[in-house]
């Protein structure tokens, strides 16, 4: 497998540091509204990079966060009348609830920064040990000209950062560059710690919560480009410090999604909301997917509105296939592939996945099989061939997160489906059209 490595810029053989296990971090939501559009981007992504690694036998240990400490979220909770407890909670519920509309797993880890307060202020208080870190009237800075790579995640030399920082003055820090690792405030939640009363900065969170789950440098660290900088530059500048690596061996970073050819931004006010969108979700997954995941990808109603259809028509070949196959009682699951242009199309599937992720091959050869379906539904019936492609296209499916929504006929659909085609049969043409039309209301036509 090869993926490409946005620290070191190639295409990489992908190794895990334990053979069968892969560790993957991906930075979540920061929970004060919904999620829009763009935020789906690295949730759709990065779950189908899960389910392939899991498809081919590896167990994956996946984590992705919610930052709930954060000034947004206290303005929020202050415009509320609340506090910043019920904000999380209620767009975490949100979030999941949009994360499973998408087809993408929510049994994976979840940690809270909330909950992890103790040993951010412990990884903050090493780095402080170590001169990695200052502090001055109870705020905390890192000293980012100690880490003599910094920048190279991004491509960025040190001195222009310097000359071009574009930051509010602040005559504490020694330089412009060096970031928060600790705010004294008096306002919000806040927590009491060795430097003052207050909160932790963002960039400290993620790297200080990957550092106590996997206790270990990680096989896959991944998110939007938009986080490249400065956020995953100043997580890899901690880790160097506290831990002598670079918090994941391999870096993975999705490109932007923009809307109607501008960029998308809620400060713009042209964001669109999940929740908000219209139409069957997977329809938007297989938008998403049609791209590769580090191309920019742009979004209008008219590309939602024809991908929706596409998958609509993918759907439904996919589901004829299997009703064919469960009214004749003869769906064989445990069915092994060897009709050679069926496990072709299996071949081509893996060979794009392999190759950094390309799902918009992948869905080439899901079309590919999905051409196999419609012509044998439209034959005298090989069984045999029919199990095998209907197990190639779930496989497929299974592992773009694009479910087909199947399932097996109950006895009562049997005797419906019976009783019709008597009905048919003798001509009784008003009780055939009543049991077509229950029929159909259940959609099993």
């Amino acid at each position: 497998m090869k993926i490409y490595n946005s620290y070191t810029g190639t295409l990489e053989t992908f190794v895990p540091h334990h053979p069968g296990i892969v560790s993957m971090y991906v930075c979540g939501p920061t929970v004060y509204n919904y999620i829009h559009i763009g935020n789906a981007r690295p949730v759709v992504i990065f779950d189908t990079v899960r389910r392939y690694f899991e498809a081919k036998g590896n167990v994956v240990r996946f984590v992705s966060n919610f930052t709930d400490v954060d000034d947004k979220i206290i303005a929020k909770a202050k415009e509320r009348g609340t506090d910043e407890r019920t904000v999380s909670d209620f767009y975490i519920e949100a979030f999941l609830n949009d994360v499973a509309r998408l087809g993408s797993k929510t049994d994976y880890v979840k940690p809270r920064v909330t909950g992890y307060m103790e040993k951010i202020i412990a990884y903050i208080a090493d780095l402080l040990r170590d001169g990695y870190a200052y502090e001055v009237d109870g705020d905390v800075y890192f000293r980012v000209s100690k880490i003599a790579d910094y920048g190279r995640l991004s491509n960025r030399k040190l001195e222009d950062l310097i000359a071009g920082a574009r930051v509010e003055v602040n005559e504490k820090k020694e330089s412009p560059l060096d970031f928060t690792l600790w705010k004294r405030t008096e306002e919000g939640v806040r927590w009491t710690s060795p430097f003052s009363v207050g909160r932790p900065g963002w960039h400290t969170e993620c790297v200080a919560m990957i550092d106590d789950i996997f206790g270990e440098e990680i096989d896959i660290h991944g998110g939007g480009t938009d986080l490249m900088f400065p956020h995953h530059e100043n997580e890899i500048a901690q880790a160097c410090a506290h831990n002598h690596h670079l918090v994941a061996r391999y870096w993975m970073h999705n490109g932007r999604l923009n809307i109607d050819g501008e960029k998308m931004s809620k400060s713009l006010g042209n964001d669109v909301k999940v929740k908000d969108l219209p139409g069957d979700l997977r329809g938007y997954r297989m938008f998403l997917l049609a791209t590769h995941y580090r191309a920019p990808l742009n979004f209008s109603l008219e590309n939602l509105d024809s991908y929706q259809k596409e998958w609509l028509r993918a759907q439904k070949s996919v589901q004829a296939l299997f009703r064919a196959l469960d009214r004749a009682a003869v769906l064989d699951e445990t069915i092994a592939v060897a009709d050679p242009e069926i496990a072709d199309t299996l071949v081509r599937f893996d060979e794009a996945m392999e190759n950094d992720f390309n799902t918009p091959n992948a869905l080439t050869a899901f079309n590919a099989i999905l051409k196999i379906v419609n012509g044998l539904t439209r034959r005298t019936p090989d069984f045999a061939l029919m199990n095998q492609a209907l197990k190639a296209a779930r496989t497929m499916l299974s592992i773009l997160g694009l479910d087909p929504g199947l399932r097996l006929l109950t006895a009562d659909d049997r005797a419906v489906l019976a009783a019709w085609e008597t009905a048919r049969k003798s001509k009784d043409f008003a009780t055939a059209d009543r049991l077509r039309a229950e029929l159909a209301a259940k959609d099993l036509l």
